[in-house]
């Protein structure tokens, strides 16, 4: 697998520290294995890059500037199954139990190695990631989003993100459709079973066929549509999504 096919595959950290050299130190090292890097130097910086990208685990300060990060801590886990590593002073002990209490995943204190925090999040990564069971056309897995070859499909948000991080608009239809696709990658469906899990439906498709949807949905996201990689058809039998798919819970 090449450099870039294993970076669009690769867990997504966002950073949430006031210290402009430390995110740039974490992303720099995090980066450099085999982990994507976001920063955010506030709560509105984080509720901004939570929106328009799919996040596998936030690193967060405490302290923050002129905030209360124990706060956000809160506000992302009522809202969010995304896992969370907190990071605190080495005296602050109270913020460490609290932290936990607030069922975050783990925490680090400051001054931390490199090493120990990229372990860590290996190890939390490990463990969440273990919990998201493979899903079937029958019963399709609740997930947040959706990853293949660097394109995220996010469920909640119901937009589609490009590898370069560039949102790409999607007719009501064609997410559905994208989004039965991701469900059942490898697999091959009839085009009766994509209507059916694509819930394409009524007016949605009296005018419109499940051939149509996909000939749209490979001009947005095949890099050369007239000989499609991602969407193939199988003559007499239907279509298959030939992606690695990864859920993300």
């Amino acid at each position: 697998m090449t450099h870039a096919a294993t970076m669009a595959h690769s867990p997504h950290i966002l950073v949430v520290d006031d210290d402009p050299a430390l995110r740039e130190l974490l992303g720099d090292y995090l980066g450099g294995h085999a982990l994507r890097v976001s920063g955010a130097a506030s709560g509105a910086a984080m509720r901004a890059v939570l929106a328009a990208q799919v996040i596998d685990l936030v690193l967060m300060d405490l302290r923050l500037d002129g905030e209360d990060g124990m706060q956000l801590a809160r506000e992302l886990r009522e809202h969010s199954a995304i896992p969370v590593i907190i990071l605190t002073g080495r005296d602050e002990e109270a913020d460490r139990v609290m932290g936990l209490e607030l069922a975050a995943d783990d925490y680090v204190t400051k001054p931390f190695s490199n090493r120990e925090i990229l372990a860590r999040i290996r190890a939390v990564l490990r463990r969440t990631q273990a919990q998201v069971p493979a899903a079937s056309p029958a019963a399709p897995t609740r997930v947040r989003a959706y990853r293949f070859e660097g394109w995220e499909l996010h469920v909640q948000g119901r937009h589609l993100t490009d590898p370069q991080g560039q949102a790409v608009a999607l007719s009501n239809g064609e997410f559905n459709l994208l989004q039965a696709l991701c469900e059942a990658p490898q697999r091959v469906l009839s085009r009766e079973q994509l209507l059916e899990l694509s819930r394409l439906h009524g007016a949605e498709v009296y005018d419109r066929s499940i051939d149509v949807q996909i000939l749209r949905l490979r001009r947005k996201i095949e890099a050369d549509p007239a000989t499609p990689r991602l969407i193939r058809t199988e003559r007499g039998a239907g279509y298959i999504f030939h992606a690695r798919v990864d859920r993300l819970a």
